[in-house]
């Protein structure tokens, strides 16, 4: 069994801190802890703005509190997110995530992240080598 404080998790190397500012993430279950997926509570900052495109994992989102949207690039729509939103980027979907209020964020990564990583120039986190 597995047993994590956040609070704990957030005051050691599991809580990463984007270079451009723009979130921060508490990755609470990693591919160390060897459940298939991690884990992550996420904290989008007020006013940010800004493209991904997971090119290498499925993630689902659920918003715990706060407010934005998400918008599709491949079709242009707009969705709001509020508490008790989920949305899901199961096929690799290119997005635009805006956080109008400071967001907390719950997600959930497949194949598993493995806890210091960053978005890259696409917007994508690198696959593990030893994922491939």
């Amino acid at each position: 069994m597995i047993v994590r404080q956040l609070q704990e998790a957030k005051n050691s190397p599991r809580r990463i801190v984007s270079p451009d500012g723009n979130w921060e993430s508490t990755r609470m279950l990693l591919k160390s802890d060897g459940m298939g997926f991690s884990f992550h509570i996420t904290t989008i900052y007020k006013d940010a703005d800004f493209k991904m495109h997971y090119q290498n994992h499925l993630e689902s989102v659920y918003c715990v509190s706060g407010r934005g949207e998400v918008e599709s690039l491949d079709d242009g729509k707009c969705y709001p997110i509020e508490p008790g939103t989920l949305y899901v980027l199961n096929k690799h979907d290119r997005h635009v995530l805006r956080a109008f209020e400071e967001m907390s964020m719950a997600c959930v990564f497949n194949p598993p992240l493995n806890g210091n990583e960053v978005h890259n120039k696409e917007g994508a986190y690198a696959l593990d080598e030893e994922t491939v």
